[in-house]
């Protein structure tokens, strides 16, 4: 999804074209004007309006991006365009993804894809399986393979233990997961071709938590059935905001949410100034208050296993391996993955740029991006400090795979998150193919959709990051 002729540092280089000053369509050098054809039908996403993504006037930077990707790929993927409401994180995941797929590295591209597609089946995401199918045939790779996992090289078929478990259950990876893909004799991994494949998967886990959360339509021409569990007949809300508008009873509740949600960060804000500082024990205790509590966060319909389409199900074993809760009542927990005793900071990132060099830069830096986004507004207020809203869905994100962060007070989790949003946060992390609109337009109901797409990059990342951790620990304990 980069462009022809960008480095990895995302510089670009269109040659013979250039945007136009007026309108930002691009122009070749005989000054005839090329337009960017806009998707007809349903539009990228099934959740949010297409006039919100595709709104005349666009601002320039996401204009740009989405001028470098059609003429890198021909047309603009539906991901792009959603992730397009916020440019500077696009521009940093292109760099990413473009690092870890088109540029040099231990693995063989069409491995790489083929990688993907292991791990997006895991979610049965036939978006991102779809769209790796037809990367993999057009860099070579052997068709045969696509016919099932059992088909594809031993080497290959080895990563299913880990990718099954990095997918729903990463805190049960230990060091001897890691030994058994570095020591298989003639199929044995190299580390550095083990640390690429463990980013491709943890890669697409998130990816198609993003896929399924922002309800992202399949592409023109693409098969296999719906990318995302269709939305029951109860199910089919209307934007965040209600159509009602503001005089409906539930127009006036949303409007209240937003206030309430105002007036305690405010008064948490406060709080911390006047506080003499919480004891280590009592903050334990706010930690194991809210893992517990997370268990009872549910969607409160069943929703009905979808069938896997012969496409995607090919490409899984054990499909009924998947997320159960940290810790659940009547079993033994894990220990807490105390956030200070293992830091991407510290140890995570520099153990990946040792093994594949640039990458641990690009995924701080991608990191960074969606912790500190901001534009200072919630729905219709401006001026808005959001860091505190941002940590607690960061931190809540984490918290539900175990990870703790012995300075954060995990009072403020339930002080901001309210149920609605905490049910989609879970779903969406925790088994993404299960999410519904219903679940999208019950939060945060008079947010604007680039709100709710920020939600979601921030599970993306904040998934992403939690289960590179546990992965990058394993492999620091087998160094050692």
């Amino acid at each position: 999804m980069m462009v022809a002729g960008s480095d990895c540092c995302g510089r670009t280089d269109i040659k013979g074209y250039l945007p136009c000053e007026q309108c930002g369509d691009l122009r070749n050098k005989e000054d005839r004007e090329i337009k960017i054809p806009r998707q007809l039908g349903r539009g990228p996403s099934s959740f949010i309006p297409v006039e919100e993504i595709l709104q005349e006037g666009t601002e320039r930077a996401q204009r740009q991006l989405f001028i470098e990707a059609f003429v890198s790929t021909g047309r603009v993927d539906n991901v792009t365009m959603v992730m397009g409401l916020h440019p500077e994180y696009l521009a940093s995941f292109w760099k990413t993804q473009y690092l870890l797929l088109r540029l040099d590295g231990p693995l063989p591209y069409h491995k790489r894809h083929y990688i993907a597609i292991m791990a997006a089946a895991r979610h049965q995401c036939s978006y991102l399986v779809g769209f790796h199918v037809a990367e993999f045939l057009k860099v070579g790779g052997n068709p045969e393979w696509l016919q099932g996992l059992h088909r594809a090289p031993q080497k290959l078929r080895n990563l299913n233990e880990i990718n099954k478990i990095l997918a729903h259950r990463p805190w049960l990876i230990t060091k001897e997961h890691i030994e058994a893909l570095l020591k298989t004799g003639e199929n044995s991994w190299s580390l550095a071709e083990l640390i690429q494949a463990l980013v491709l998967l943890t890669h697409y886990h998130s990816l198609a938590s993003f896929v399924f959360g922002c309800g992202i339509n399949l592409e023109p021409g693409q098969e296999g059935g719906p990318a995302f569990q269709p939305p029951s007949p109860r199910s089919c809300d209307s934007s965040p905001a209600s159509e009602d508008g503001m005089s409906s009873p539930s127009g006036k509740d949303a409007m209240q949410e937003v206030e309430v949600l105002m007036e305690r960060m405010k008064l948490l804000q406060e709080c911390q100034l006047e506080e003499e500082g919480v004891t280590q024990e009592e903050m334990e205790t706010r930690f194991e208050l809210e893992k517990t509590e997370s268990l009872l966060v549910a969607p409160t319909v069943d929703i009905a296993e979808p069938a896997l389409p012969p496409n995607v199900l090919c490409f899984v074993e054990e499909p009924e391996f998947g997320y159960k809760d940290f810790t659940r009542k009547g079993e033994q927990a894990p220990p807490t993955f105390r956030a200070q005793d293992y830091t991407w900071e510290d140890h995570g990132y520099s153990l990946i740029n040792r093994l594949y060099p640039d990458m641990g830069q690009l995924l701080d830096e991608k990191f960074q991006v969606v912790y500190n986004l901001t534009y200072n507004t919630i729905a219709m207020h401006s001026g808005v400090d959001t860091t505190m809203l941002r940590r607690a869905i960061w931190n809540y994100i984490h918290c539900v795979f175990g990870i703790r962060y012995d300075d954060y007070d995990y009072g403020e989790v339930n002080q901001l998150l309210e149920r609605s949003l905490k049910v989609y946060i879970k779903t969406v992390a925790c088994y993404p193919e299960k999410a519904t609109k219903r679940m999208y337009t019950h939060f945060w109901r008079h947010f604007k959709h680039s709100e709710k797409v920020h939600v979601n990059l921030l599970l993306l990342e904040a998934r992403m990051q939690a289960a590179l951790l546990y992965a990058l620990r394993a492999i620091t304990r087998y160094m050692t």
